[in-house]
């Protein structure tokens, strides 16, 4: 009998080895270190969560926009808003967001033009704020958390008087609940309180260790680690290399096939020769073209799978790097089962010399594996408002993705603004699957972009940035990069993302949109086609 008992785990192993989906592992608990760990691990985008859950989004967005057909949507108050106000041993404190968990929260985003007052984080119910921040400033945060994970804004003043703005991305995880509040030091001046607190909700029973300032003082040193990686972006030089050159005239296309098997890119560099006066144009009109076991999922102009958009301006984040010069190199796994294709084409009139490298690994395949996807749209002449509360306004769709799962990881916006100045009022509208109301609205496009009052400068973070400012005013080329990390947007059928379009002035606008997500083979895109560059 003990001979059967041994063997049947011997049994079970082999049916597990046979099998093509290897048991999913038992779920762990959530944890400050879990997900700190997380932000480095770059293969956990590739595939569905184990854990399923929901990622939104609350903010101060004007509470006058109810929906699309109702006076309002367009609404551009954005300072004001706030979930309720709440009375808390004789304070009154705006309600900022109320959540109910298991979650975590990912990013915060917030600015101001005074940041007096007090912020006050209270975690699974408790009746004490188990955070409190002397002002309305993540960067004031009780715990000395380090650049990778916190960073401030280009406008951002010391003074307690000035302007403040900073976006953090420290994980806050809590067991039950979570609430924000602010005490303003006078409820009777109305001072603008931008904010956007984004976070996870996994389903009921979840384990999840509730963050405390004593498990962050545990955790110190690996956050100190994560954000030494985050800002590094270290190139990856493990795995096999497929490289080819060639010198590309108009019509040409150089190719490259990846090992066969289950594999995944884990860098794609590209590296391009060209004298400066052809850089723009040549970045522009090579097209980067990828597919993975017969799926086209890569097709975008060099210059926009650059992270830098027109001009392919310099681009230093996580995901994504380019020197501005000519060489690229893209972070993003590319799982595939059996075979892969990577591709460049040059549509453009100059020649272009051309060295693609592709370093691949195995990859562990499994029925939550997704296939990366880099997906464009651009328009042009596209009406811009400076009439918010006109109904006759344009919320313009920056993508659309249906027909599978998948998880949406970042996107570039590059444009040219006609407009005298600052054309990015509008709010991003991010709807998720069934949302009758879009469960991330936003509060301004360079807010979505993690920086706040017009930066008109160009900065580089990890999580991306504005890699493109032409003048101050905003007129000209501008770029806007953000890659995501723990915020990944989950999906299960649908994810479409609209932007308003608002300005201070009339003017038009020529958007060009890249997109970088994950999916199943199901999920397709509206993409633009390449031949109305």
């Amino acid at each position: 009998m003990k001979y059967l008992l041994y063997s049947i785990p011997c049994l079970l192993a082999i049916i597990g080895a046979c099998s093509q989906t290897p048991a999913q592992p038992v779920p762990m608990e959530v944890s400050l270190e879990s997900l700190l760990n997380e932000m480095t691990d770059r293969d956990a985008v590739t595939r569905f969560p184990t854990i399923p859950y929901t990622q939104k989004q609350v903010s101060s967005y004007d509470r006058a926009s109810i929906a699309p057909d109702r006076d309002g949507w367009w609404a551009n108050d954005d300072g004001a808003g706030y979930e309720r106000l709440e009375l808390n041993e004789g304070r009154t404190e705006k309600v900022m967001c109320d959540l109910t968990g298991p979650g975590v929260i990912d990013r915060i985003w917030m600015t101001t033009r005074e940041k007096h007052g007090n912020l006050r984080i209270y975690l699974d119910g408790a009746s004490q704020a188990q955070i409190v921040i002397p002002a309305y400033d993540m960067r004031r945060f009780p715990a000395n958390v380090p650049d990778g994970l916190s960073y401030t804004h280009t406008h951002y003043e010391e003074s307690m008087d000035g302007v403040g703005g900073n976006s953090f991305f420290l994980p806050i995880p809590y067991a039950k609940s979570c609430k924000i509040t602010f005490e303003e030091p006078d409820m009777s001046v109305k001072i603008p309180r931008y904010y956007h607190i984004n976070y996870r909700t996994y389903p009921e029973g979840t384990p999840v260790k509730t963050f405390t300032l004593q498990d962050y003082a545990q955790n110190a040193s690996l956050a100190q680690s994560v954000s030494q990686l985050l800002l590094s972006a270290a190139s990856e030089d493990q795995g096999q290399r497929t490289e080819k050159k060639s010198r590309l005239k108009k019509g040409e296309e150089l190719s490259i096939s990846l090992p066969k098997g289950r594999n995944a890119v884990r860098e794609l560099t590209i590296k391009l020769e060209v004298s400066p006066e052809n850089y723009e144009d040549v970045m522009r009109t090579l097209i980067v073209n990828g597919s993975f076991d017969g799926i086209k999922c890569i097709e975008v102009p060099l210059a926009d799978f650059s992270g830098g958009g027109m001009g392919a301006p310099e681009v230093k984040g996580w995901w994504i790097e380019s020197d501005g010069k000519g060489l690229v190199k893209c972070r993003f796994p590319m799982p595939y089962r059996n075979k892969g294709e990577i591709s460049l084409a040059n549509i453009g009139n100059s020649e272009a010399s051309l060295e693609v490298c592709a370093i691949t690994s195995a990859y562990n395949w499994t029925d939550a594996s997704l296939y990366f996807h880099a997906s464009f749209r651009s328009e042009k002449g596209i009406r811009l408002s400076p009439d918010y509360y006109s109904n006759d306004n344009l919320d313009w769709n920056f993508m659309t993705i249906s027909g599978g799962r998948g998880l949406y990881v970042g996107d570039l916006l590059s444009l040219y603004n006609y407009a005298p100045d600052w054309y990015g009022e509008g709010d991003e509208k991010i709807w998720v699957d069934d949302d009758t109301f879009p469960s991330h609205f936003g509060t301004g496009t360079e807010d979505y972009f993690n920086c706040s009052w017009a930066p008109v400068v160009p900065f580089l973070t990890p999580f991306g940035g504005a890699p493109r400012a032409d003048e101050v005013s905003s007129h000209g080329y501008n770029a806007f990069l953000r890659t995501r990390i723990l915020d990944v947007i989950p999906f299960t059928e649908k994810l479409r993302f609209d932007i308003e379009m608002l300005s201070w002035h009339p003017g038009t606008a020529d958007y060009y949109a890249t997109s970088f997500w994950y999916s199943d083979a199901r999920a397709k895109a509206n993409s633009t086609p390449i031949s109305d560059l």
